[in-house]
């Protein structure tokens, strides 16, 4: 699953909602792959609303990616905060022939957190990414979001932002160590990558509200590898195409 919850309410905030679907992606093998798989979640989250703010509901932004789930604790005189989890994808040596002889790099989960600034319609966000199982690392994300009601029923979503990863992350998915390169199928070189902003990105994000309770969701996403990340002998093309379609439904629990 790709996407951010956000979720608001005070102390008097009740749960009394919630959202349901499912959704289908189309990502790439591995960063920097030529080739892409396509991969399925179901999903379920609360929607919390308070009597004292007129209620305020919860939602995910899938174009966020499922390395950036997002839960609001805070938002205010136009500053939101709160924590952040999600998953990073690994890595298998199989997935492509660069890659062969190089080892498996291990997904594993995800915790941080973000603060962001609103500006009119836009929101101006950073947030913190730590890999805390697996192969291990973090990486900061900043970037800008807007959204715009192209009918009462179609609302359409935009973001766009930039990467930057720390050591461990950027050796573990663009390295190639000497053992690497000694044991390397395809004879790559030996390669060492530095901290650095490893790509910039586009999301756009439609989503149809069918009737009160259905609604369809659906994007597209371009990221552009930059720097060491798109110098990387691993890496098959810097130009990363990403797609998505889901459904939600939407009800009330019963008092």
């Amino acid at each position: 699953m790709t996407g951010a919850m956000l979720l608001a309410g005070g102390p008097a905030a009740a749960t009394d909602q919630w959202t349901v679907g499912g959704i289908g992606f189309v990502v790439p093998k591995y960063e920097g792959s030529n080739d892409y798989e396509v991969l399925g979640a179901p999903f379920a989250y609360p929607v919390f609303s308070d009597a004292q703010t007129g209620g305020v509901a919860g939602r995910v932004a899938f174009g966020n990616g499922i390395d950036d789930l997002r839960f609001r604790l805070f938002d205010g005189a136009g500053f939101e905060a709160g924590v952040l989890g999600g998953y990073a994808l690994g890595r298998d040596q199989d997935d492509g022939p660069l890659l062969r002889g190089l080892g498996d790099v291990d997904g594993g989960l995800i915790v941080g957190g973000y603060a962001g600034v609103r500006f009119g319609l836009a929101l101006f966000d950073v947030s913190y990414h730590r890999i805390v199982t697996g192969d291990t690392g973090g990486y900061f994300r900043v970037g800008v979001s807007g959204e715009t009601a192209i009918t009462p029923n179609v609302t359409l979503r935009t973001r766009v932002g930039t990467t930057y990863a720390d050591s461990d992350y950027m050796a573990d998915y663009f390295g190639v160590s000497a053992a690497q390169a000694f044991n390397s199928v395809a004879g790559l070189p030996a390669y060492a990558t530095d901290a650095g902003f490893k790509d910039v990105f586009i999301d756009l994000g439609l989503t149809y509200d069918m009737d009160a309770n259905w609604s369809l969701i659906g994007g597209v996403g371009y990221k552009r590898l930059i720097g060491d990340a798109a110098d990387s002998p691993v890496v098959e093309t810097a130009d990363q195409f990403s797609a998505r379609l889901g459904v939600t439904y939407r009800f009330s629990l019963a008092r």
